[in-house]
């Protein structure tokens, strides 16, 4: 199933982020995850893929398994980092005769120890530059893309970003999917920006539920997400309680899901971080309120 088919604002789906673990443990622990919110039937998964394209083979491994043995619809995530043009053909052959439907095309971040990303020989320096390739080489992909709310950390201007993300759409994307945030207002004013620019396609929210104080610290900082005030202030009051924690953000996500879902979004994307019990007690709460 195509992805672009299953977004749609009087249906939205709710989809669910996973990341290839390093462990034996780590491994163990996504499967179960990925077990306890199958229940709540999402729309579909996705498996990103590390700096560098560092765990390229476990993504794919990752993706067919969700696909063929949970029968869940998967979304491989692909990056520019570390690989040839020949060898993202490869894997891309490999996923299309496994009749995965859906790939994220990335730029990806740099490598660990490296500040500024730098394609392999030969390969792409831009997301939009893989998106035309595997359009030119006739993949029947649906093709997701990235965009950025509040701007992506490495570019001058929202405007500039927005010029990025243009391309990267006429290139070839059916859909995009936000970084994570926590104001809605930043989503809904991309949104409106992004269409007067001309970019048609579905934007789908994403959306991480705030269970750890100094990790979501961590990657507000790497990303450039905005935490407003009131809940920064109630985040340090409870940051030292990690019941209080969980409940705050999983509070907050669902006050944020329920406004997007009142106003029209396609879908929405939990980056789960390969943990169930905040994301399926915000989509459990979702489906009984509507």
């Amino acid at each position: 199933m195509k992805i672009r088919n299953r977004l749609n604002p009087s249906d939205p789906c709710f989809s669910f982020e996973f990341f290839p673990p390093r462990t034996d443990e780590g491994e163990a622990n996504l499967l179960k995850a990925l077990e306890d919110l199958a229940t709540l039937q999402p729309g579909f998964v996705s498996v990103t893929e590390g700096a560098g394209g560092s765990t390229r083979a476990k993504t794919v491994e990752l993706v067919l398994r969700i696909k063929q043995e949970a029968g869940i619809e998967a979304m491989a995530h692909l990056t520019c980092g570390g690989h040839s043009p020949a060898e993202l053909r490869t894997v891309l052959e490999r996923l299309s005769a496994a009749k995965v439907d859906n790939v994220l095309v990335l730029r990806g971040d740099p490598p660990k120890g490296q500040t500024v990303f730098e394609p392999a020989p030969g390969g792409f320096r831009y997301a939009s530059e893989m998106v035309r390739f595997i359009r030119e080489e006739d993949f029947n992909f649906c093709l997701g893309g990235a965009c950025y709310p509040e701007g992506h950390v490495e570019t001058p201007s929202r405007d500039d970003d927005l010029r990025h993300l243009k391309a990267k759409v006429d290139a070839g994307l059916d859909f995009v999917v936000t970084q994570l945030f926590f104001d809605n207002a930043f989503y809904f004013d991309f949104v409106e920006r992004a269409r007067r620019a001309g970019i048609n396609v579905p934007i789908v929210p994403g959306i991480m539920p705030i269970t750890n104080y100094e990790q979501i610290q961590r990657f507000t900082r790497l990303c450039g997400a905005t935490v407003p005030m009131r809940l920064a202030l109630q985040l340090e009051r409870v940051k030292d309680n990690p019941e209080a924690m969980a409940q705050l953000g999983v509070a907050h996500a669902t006050v944020q899901c329920m406004e997007l879902l009142s106003r029209g979004v396609p879908g929405i994307h939990f980056y789960t971080l390969n943990k169930s019990p905040a994301t399926r007690m915000i989509v459990s709460a979702l489906r009984a309120r509507s």
